[in-house]
């Protein structure tokens, strides 16, 4: 059982110069001074009467029943699993233009504090409490927040002027010029330290780039292009130095005191400078609040509780030993800013997707070098297969077009890593927009495929294309679902190459559909198999409008048209003609993009109840 905390809740009052003030407990005192609170509470506020956003959370009474329900709003939920309070009884307030640091050892509820004055909390956390921006009871309107997660989550190819000049595109205004957002976007670099790595690439796996101070600098550099009267961190220093902590920090608390910008992060151990650079601390642990108050006051607050700070110890070090243990302004209304249009959002990440295929050698290029050595192979190997009714020359046309669609279909696979890369950025952007804008892009490697006449097949290329062009879109679709569900690489990869040699195996190429068994492999998979349309229409395509001498019967001069051969020896579906089966195609890449929409949208749902324990976040008793 825990121990009762030896450590009195205490926290040192402000005078009445002071707009917004912290108070743990009673009635507001003065409402000409103070954001109504009403009735009995304690309460947040982010910001001041220097800026017009004001963002308060005032503690409201909500007791859990013994029985595993808990009172919200009137409600009671069915019976289940007992709630856990991760939040208890915490109140403070952060000013503009000043940092304030929410410190506490891992699991003390640090993120879990941040993602509700974030308004992030998922929908399986109950909160007692409000949350006031200039006094009332708002939502964050767009762009006056910014959130950065612990995850740095960039596209590697890209330079660091290149990142965040696509993100002012998406994110500011279409009525604000290219110039003057392409300046902007420069300025916040320089802002943020990163001038002389403009032009850097970021990295990733393989190549190298910018550093991981200079990673997270960047990260915040795209969130703060709107200029958020309001900034949260989430563990802003974590996976770096001490010396690459301290340049982000000193970044942020520069930026934050010139534009008067409230910032709350949330920090697990900061070095001695970087705890210098705060003007506020929060010191919680197992959910409750031991201290909050100025730097300076915390360590006469340590020291007359009987916990003084060894002399050559850091204060954050000793603050976190201590409480590591077991322990029982003016209202006014904002306007929501302007944000690119839907349109602009899509030819943004459209294109900024193209320049990461285009520079991403294992994607792309090393995928059109291998195009155009399988296109020579094809174009030699079965050079000039003739027009004779023989096992030869009918052979030879389907197990060029059977390869060919198999090839397109496995190289898509190893597209994989990229579509994980993708999916984790999805949540930066509106889901519609990322379903749309990651499926334009891709596809430009087929191109010299397309265009060569391998084997001296005389089919029309005006079909030929087209289906080259859809067959490795469907996998990608395919593979961005596998993707959005298993994000690992090596299983991804497994589970693809299966789904492909299934649908391969009920095409109509290595079993004629009669000959395959109706239960399960005709009924359905015959059916779905995107393979069946692919290679039926390309057989449509090659053979409609032949003719094969026949040198097999007595009679010399017997022809056999290309009709006869798609539909008695190939077992070709002949009522539609070869567009019908490109629709298809189209419209099962259809389907599978909305699919991956309707996953994605679920996992994110998925992802934010299960972001933490199932839990309680009450902000008093």
């Amino acid at each position: 059982m825990a121990a009762t905390s030896p450590l009195p809740r205490w926290a040192p009052t402000p005078g009445r110069a002071r707009l917004l003030w912290w108070r743990w407990g009673g009635s507001t005192a003065d409402a000409a001074d103070h954001p109504p609170a009403g009735g009995q509470g304690r309460w947040w506020s982010l910001g001041a009467a220097k800026t017009p956003l004001i963002m308060s959370l005032l503690a409201a009474e909500g007791v859990p029943d013994v029985g595993g329900r808990a009172r919200h709003g009137g409600r009671r939920r069915p019976a289940r699993a007992p709630d856990v309070k991760i939040l208890d009884g915490i109140s403070g307030h952060a000013r503009p233009g000043e940092v304030l640091a929410i410190i506490g050892p891992s699991g003390g509820g640090k993120t879990t504090l941040l993602d509700t004055l974030a308004g992030r909390l998922g929908s399986d956390m109950n909160k007692t409490g409000l949350i006031l921006i200039n006094g009332r009871q708002e939502k964050l309107a767009y762009g006056t927040s910014a959130y950065v997660t612990q995850d740095n989550v960039l596209m590697s190819t890209l330079s660091v002027r290149e990142a965040v000049y696509y993100s002012a595109q998406m994110q500011l205004p279409d009525t604000m010029p290219l110039p003057e957002k392409r300046s902007h976007a420069e300025r916040v670099i320089r802002e943020m330290g990163l001038a002389d790595a403009m032009d850097t690439r970021i990295g990733g796996r393989i190549t190298k780039g910018i550093s991981g101070g200079q990673r997270k600098r960047l990260s915040i550099c795209i969130e703060i292009l709107t200029r958020p009267r309001l900034l949260f961190l989430d563990e802003p220093t974590s996976g770096i130095d001490s010396a690459a902590s301290y340049h982000v920090m000193s970044h942020i608390a520069r930026v934050a005191a010139r534009d008067g910008m409230t910032v709350v992060a949330a920090v697990h151990q900061p070095s001695g400078d970087v705890f210098e650079l705060f003007h506020g601390l929060c010191l919680l642990a197992t959910g409750k609040a031991i201290f909050f108050g100025t730097i300076s006051d915390a360590t006469e607050f340590f020291t007359l509780n009987g916990f003084p700070c060894p002399h050559l110890r850091s204060p954050s070090d000793h603050f976190l030993r201590t409480i590591n243990k077991d322990f029982d302004e003016e209202g006014a209304s904002f306007r929501r800013r302007e944000q690119a249009s839907f349109t602009t959002k899509l030819l943004v990440l459209t294109r900024r997707s193209l320049l990461n295929m285009l520079r991403d050698i294992g994607y792309y290029w090393m995928r059109l070098a291998v195009y155009m050595g399988t296109g020579a192979c094809l174009g030699t190997i079965f050079y000039q297969v003739g027009y004779s009714y023989s096992y030869t020359s009918i052979q030879d046309r389907c197990e060029v077009i059977m390869y060919t669609t198999a090839l397109l279909t496995f190289m898509a696979i190893g597209g994989f890593p990229s579509f994980v890369e993708d999916v984790k950025s999805a949540h930066i952007f509106n889901t519609t927009i990322f379903t749309l804008g990651s499926g334009l892009q891709k596809g430009e490697a087929e191109w010299p495929l397309r265009r060569l006449r391998i084997c001296d097949l005389k089919h029309p290329l005006s079909y030929s294309i087209p289906v080259i062009a859809v067959l490795p879109k469907q996998l990608e679709s395919i593979m961005m679902i596998i993707a959005a569900i298993v994000p690992d690489f090596l299983m991804g990869i497994i589970i693809g190459a299966g789904v492909q040699g299934v649908m391969m195996l009920n095409g109509g190429f290595f079993r004629l559909p009669s000959e395959l068994p109706k239960p399960v492999w005709k009924y359905p998979c015959y059916y779905i198999s995107f393979h069946k349309y692919a290679v039926q229409g390309l057989y449509k395509n090659e053979f409609m409008g032949l003719s094969f001498p026949s040198d097999q019967l007595i009679e010399s001069n017997v022809t056999i048209s290309g009709i006869q051969v798609l539909k008695y020896k190939l077992e070709v579906e002949m009522g539609y003609s070869k567009w019908v089966n490109l629709a298809i195609l189209c419209g099962m890449t259809v389907i599978y993009r909305m699919i991956f929409f309707i996953i994605v949208k679920i996992t994110e749902e998925i992802r934010q109840k299960m972001g933490g324990k199932r839990g309680c976040v009450r902000f008093s008793r």
